[in-house]
């Protein structure tokens, strides 16, 4: 029987094993008692209530596990393994006690979990956090002087987090959607209705076959194909209209594909008809419709397919500003990030580090009447008796660098190099996940570099003292 208490636990009420000793500076538990247990409890607790059936999880045991997926990149059957066979980790979760008789919870539910914790309510968990370390952090002497108009600096920046589906191809995308309205006719197909509709499905299968085994695939074969493809596509998608069966009668995943498809055929066709291959909102994933290709213009990647995400960073502390599965420019949300800076601390921020392109002139505008300094290159070329502050420049920039190990390690450490959940919310706790994980390794690291440096000074003292005992 598993016991979770719902305040905060310390590390001396959490009971072990006679023999098992834990070391109360392991980072689990440090981790722990940074984070505001109790009022994300007071506040969330009832979107991990169950009226009817099983007890329902807590949400500490919930947003525990996700944080530790996040930390590790474990599969969900890894994560419950992992909380069952580690102490640290059960008392990270919110248990009183060592248990490790069964799983804490059937892996599956971390579908549930991922839910749950939406983007909107794991960034006010992610502001909770922040403002209890900075609170830690402030002295205890009041400053009785009056806060300047402006202060405060805030680095902004967008970046794209990768999706783990396979490289788009217009014949591979048509191709599949041609075998969901095969399968579509096989359901939908009554015996006592007469023959099955014919569907020339060894046929197109072959002609998609020699597109996909060529090793030189020119544009005139390449467009041959397409062709082809949208030809059965669209006889199998008239042949499910004239059905008797409708298409109410198959599952939601199925019909769901369907109306994926179609939309595939109408994007397709307009491409093939007026010889582009742009189109608004293109679908690259019949699996995932709501991804789009986000052009980065990278050498690695000129262009990568998942969400969009801006991000600020104050303080080194990191919060998600925006995201979305669809292609946007982040120039157009610096205002309203800088609203939510005012909101947040009662006054706009002194200056702004951001790249080249959130420098127009909407927002040049907006900060001069603000009185923010916003840093970045010049628009143009450099005026004739312009003088520019070369070490300013430098300066910002150096600093700037900082949201770019943001990006870097949330990409490298957190889990958005590539996101690898199945479902457009999942996706997006991912993202807000991420941001959280940036922030508690922060605190971490900091709290890690006070215990190595009393470290260093207790150490310094000793060997003094020998020495002048010698």
């Amino acid at each position: 029987m598993y016991k979770f208490k719902s305040k905060q636990i310390s590390f001396t009420d959490f009971n072990t094993p006679i023999g098992m000793k834990l070391n109360p500076d392991n980072r689990w538990v440090k981790k722990a008692e940074r984070i505001p247990w109790d009022e994300i409890e007071q506040r969330y607790a009832q979107l991990f209530t169950n009226r009817k059936g099983n007890v329902a999880k807590p949400l500490r045991l919930a947003l525990g596990a996700c944080i530790i997926q996040a930390e590790y990149g474990y599969s969900d059957e890894e994560v419950a393994l992992q909380i069952q066979e580690t102490a640290y980790l059960q008392f990270f979760c919110g248990y009183s006690e060592y248990n490790d008789e069964k799983l804490p919870f059937d892996p599956s539910l971390m579908v549930y979990f991922r839910k749950r914790l939406t983007p909107e309510i794991l960034g006010e968990i992610n502001e909770m956090i922040i403002q209890k370390a900075e609170t830690e952090e402030i002295s205890d002497e009041e400053d009785n002087t009056t806060p300047p108009s402006n202060s405060g600096t805030m680095i902004v920046d967008a970046t794209c987090a990768p999706s783990q589906i396979k490289h788009p191809q217009d014949t591979e995308l048509l191709n599949e959607a041609r075998e969901i309205t095969e399968k579509v006719i096989d359901e939908l197909h009554v015996p006592e209705s007469g023959k099955k509709p014919r569907t020339y499905r060894k046929k197109a299968r072959k002609q998609y076959l020699q597109i996909a085994r060529s090793k030189k695939r020119t544009a005139k074969k390449v467009r041959k194909a397409i062709g082809q493809q949208l030809s059965y596509i669209k006889r199998n998608l008239k042949t499910i209209e004239n059905l008797p069966v409708k298409t109410d009668s198959l599952s939601k995943q199925l019909r769901t594909k369907l109306e994926t498809v179609k939309k595939i055929y109408e994007q397709q066709k307009y491409m093939y008809d007026n010889h582009t291959h742009s189109v608004p909102d293109r679908i690259i994933s019949i699996s995932q419709p709501w991804l789009r290709p986000i052009v980065r213009g990278k050498a690695k990647a000129p262009v990568e397919f998942g969400a969009k995400l801006d991000i600020s960073v104050i303080n080194g502390f990191t919060r998600l500003e925006y995201h979305s599965f669809d292609a946007y420019n982040e120039a157009l949300k610096l205002s309203d990030m800088i609203e939510r800076y005012k909101e947040r601390t009662g006054s706009y921020p002194e200056r702004i580090l951001a790249d080249k392109i959130y420098r127009n002139r909407e927002n040049l505008a907006y900060c001069a009447e603000q009185k923010i300094r916003l840093s970045a290159p010049a628009l143009g070329r450099p005026k004739k008796d312009e003088i520019r502050d070369k070490k300013q420049d430098y300066i910002d920039e150096s600093e700037r660098v900082e949201v770019e190990r943001k990006f870097s390690l949330a990409k490298r450490k957190c889990g958005i190099g590539l996101i690898v959940t199945r479902l457009k919310e999942t996706t997006c706790h991912c993202l807000a996940m991420s941001v959280l994980m940036l922030n508690l390794r922060k605190i971490g690291k900091v709290l890690f570099a006070i215990f190595s440096w009393f470290q260093k000074l207790l150490k310094f003292y000793n060997v003094s003292e020998m020495a002048i005992i010698q």
